[in-house]
């Protein structure tokens, strides 16, 4: 009976959080005739896809832009963490400590102070209002972390093997290349995978760089349309939802993956 009463209480408590995900779909696929309902109905009874035919015409520039932002913040993350990781966890450079409390203090700088320190530096560089200049802004939001979680789990691995390695006659970068990076699958997609939806997400970063530019991503999409169409909610809410999917497939195709990147380092034998 315990068993049962806390499956209730936790299958209850997930439907709480989980209310206004279903609300958001349900929105999406409701006439604008039937959007000021009193009551509102629980489901689209006359469901329409106007919403989703307005979001493939209008924000498909915008998700393009996101992809792109998305998987090249991952690609930069992944080059500077893993030998940064790998350096902490198996070369023992002097002052690696005082660098990994340097790493975990620039997490808990406000997104907006940084923001504002990169405007400055683009406005000089030029790369405001650009791709590349809000990629490697948002991998300042990765890499720290990203580090630490290298750090983790290469500290993990047996020390053995990159001595057999080097007596093989390979030298500190093909091990870390041939040896230490294969061994590191769990953690290189838990830092990809953390690093992509950072960068998905953002909205400090798009909104300060490159807000009025060429290339917008899908946060600024959603921003400019409620702002130029604050009654078409059907149309917001289906914006909405086309931009949570690619983030939710790749959180539940990668999820033992993250278990298994993010709980690395937890113990020891």
């Amino acid at each position: 009976m315990r068993t049962r009463w806390k499956t209730a209480v936790g299958v209850l408590l997930t439907a709480i959080m989980l209310f206004p995900v279903y609300w958001m779909v349900n929105v999406s696929l409701t006439r604008d005739q039937d959007m000021r309902k009193s009551p509102p109905d629980l489901l689209p009874l006359h469901g329409t896809l106007a919403g989703y035919r307005t979001v493939l015409d209008e924000q498909l520039p915008y998700l393009g832009t996101s992809f792109v932002t998305g998987l090249g913040t991952v690609v930069l993350t992944v080059t500077l963490s893993a030998p940064a990781g790998y350096a902490l966890a198996k070369l023992r450079p002097r002052g690696g400590g005082i660098l990994s409390f340097v790493l975990l203090a620039a997490q808990m700088i406000p997104g907006i102070i940084m923001a504002m320190g990169f405007y400055a530096i683009y406005l000089q560089l030029g790369l405001l209002r650009s791709v590349p200049g809000l990629i490697v802004a948002d991998s300042t939001l990765a890499v720290p972390f990203a580090v630490l979680i290298f750090t983790a789990f290469m500290s993990g691995i047996p020390g053995e093997l990159l001595q057999a390695a080097q007596v093989d006659g390979a030298q500190a970068l093909r091990t870390f290349w041939s040896v230490v990076l294969p061994m590191s699958r769990n953690a290189v997609v838990t830092v990809s995978l953390f690093a992509f939806l950072w960068s998905w997400s953002d909205f400090v970063f798009a909104s300060t760089l490159v807000n009025g530019g060429p290339h917008e991503p899908i946060t600024l999409g959603i921003y400019h349309y409620i702002g130029n169409n604050n009654q078409q909610w059907n149309a917001i809410m289906a914006t909405a939802v086309v931009a949570s999917l690619p983030a939710a497939v790749i959180l539940v195709l990668a999820q033992r993956y993250v278990a298994a990147g993010v709980a690395a380092g937890a113990v020891k034998d």
